[in-house]
């Protein structure tokens, strides 16, 4: 096997079991590694440190594990598997009111590059790595040794998430389908509130799944309150605040297909479809026009505003123009709840922009609570930059 040398005093975070290796750690490769292959690192003092999948660029080892004995022919399986224990311990898998949950999420399971969401039987995975995209037949396969006849189908979209290199074939399919299986979408059950996912179409894998626990705290003072539920995509967040009993729901987003489906959840779950309006448009525009006092409840729930470092000055001062705007046109003793799931803004970036926001918006503003990913998004203890989604209940007086 292809090993790579670190040079001294370079492997400290290796040792603290931080899932990266930078390009500037590494005195010599000894051997002609190809983008994805498996490497071993080792120290300057010869002792092994850990197995990953090599690539060309700042971080040149994901790695995959810390175990000399790891890379055995059931390693996928056994990965797999543990990540699925996990989602059986937090009651995901197996629960009588939720079908659907996140089965990878990178490095909080201890695969970097990876993300598996579950739909009821229908595994959609998208490879972030060259290493993962090549991997991607085995890990179909493990899918199938994991979850036996359960599973439906495992759908590939990596289209949008690997990276682009000569030679890989970056078109989505399916890896496997179950015979009897022939559908792009399902029902699936969140908390009991159904929603419809189609994951060929659907933006990332076809349903945010990482917003389920915040839904639920949306839902559980939405009773007798308009919402607004700004970038709603498919209605997440509105479905919860119609099913509490809000007395309106407003749901805005540019995407037509996303409104689409909006409407098509609201039919699903049976609500008076007089209690909800779909509304396509952009939400920034929106929301400045909007009168104020007009809304008790307030999702502020954007895109990424920065996907790189570059952009991070930027993506705070756009949370802050958002959150001031929102702010200032909630009523006197409503909610805002306001995310942001850009990785390279972390909590306190986030929390000072708010804090910004309510500045310049004059009011006297709450914080209740700190809200982040649920546990099926977990976070690997000596990765931090996990920790994507954050986002904070404010009370506005």
């Amino acid at each position: 096997m292809i090993k790579i040398i670190l040079r001294k005093g370079r492997d400290e975070s290796l040792r603290r079991f931080h899932p990266w290796v930078f390009s500037g750690a590494i005195a010599d490769v000894q051997g002609n590694p190809g983008e994805g292959d498996i490497v071993a690192v080792h120290a300057a003092d010869g002792t092994f440190l850990a197995y990953g999948h090599y690539q060309i660029g700042s971080i040149a080892v994901r790695v995959l594990s810390f175990d000399e004995s790891a890379l055995r022919p059931d390693f996928w399986e056994v990965m797999l598997s543990r990540a699925l224990q996990v989602r059986v311990s937090c009651g995901l898998h197996g629960s009588a009111d939720t079908n659907c949950y996140r089965l990878v999420h990178g490095e909080g399971d201890n695969l970097p590059g990876l993300i598996i969401d579950y739909y009821d039987g229908v595994c959609v995975m998208q490879a972030h790595s060259v290493g993962m995209f090549r991997a991607k037949k085995q890990i179909s396969d493990a899918l199938r040794k994991v979850y036996g006849s359960d599973l439906k189908a495992v759908y590939d979209k990596s289209s949008g998430t690997a990276p682009f290199k000569a030679g890989l074939e970056l078109i989505d399919g399916y890896m496997y389908r179950r015979e009897d299986f022939s559908d792009d979408e399902q029902v699936v059950l969140e908390n009991g509130h159904k929603f419809l996912v189609n994951w060929t179409e659907g933006q990332k894998t076809g349903f945010f799944l990482d917003q389920r626990d915040n839904r639920a705290l949306v839902g559980s003072v939405a009773r007798g309150r308009n919402v607004l539920n700004l970038f709603c995509y498919t209605g997440g967040f509105s479905i919860y605040a119609l099913a509490a009993g809000a007395d309106h729901v407003d749901s805005v987003d540019s995407s037509r297909k996303a409104m689409m489906m909006v409407d098509r959840n609201v039919a699903l779950n049976g609500f008076d479809e007089s209690k909800h309006t779909s509304l396509c448009c952009d939400a920034i525009d929106y929301l400045r026009d909007v009168p104020e006092g007009k809304y008790d409840l307030m999702i502020v729930d954007p895109p990424a505003f920065a996907k790189h470092r570059g952009a991070l000055k930027n993506a705070l001062r756009a949370y802050q123009r958002l959150n001031a705007a929102a702010i200032s046109k909630v009523a006197p003793g409503g909610f805002v709840f306001t995310y942001s799931c850009s990785q390279v803004v972390d909590k306190e970036a986030f929390a000072l922009a708010v804090f910004s926001a309510a500045a310049q918006a004059g009011r006297s503003v709450r914080i209740l609570d700190r809200l982040n990913q649920p546990c099926d998004h977990s976070v690997n203890i000596y990765h931090p930059e996990g920790e994507y989604l954050k986002g904070l209940l404010l009370y506005v007086e």
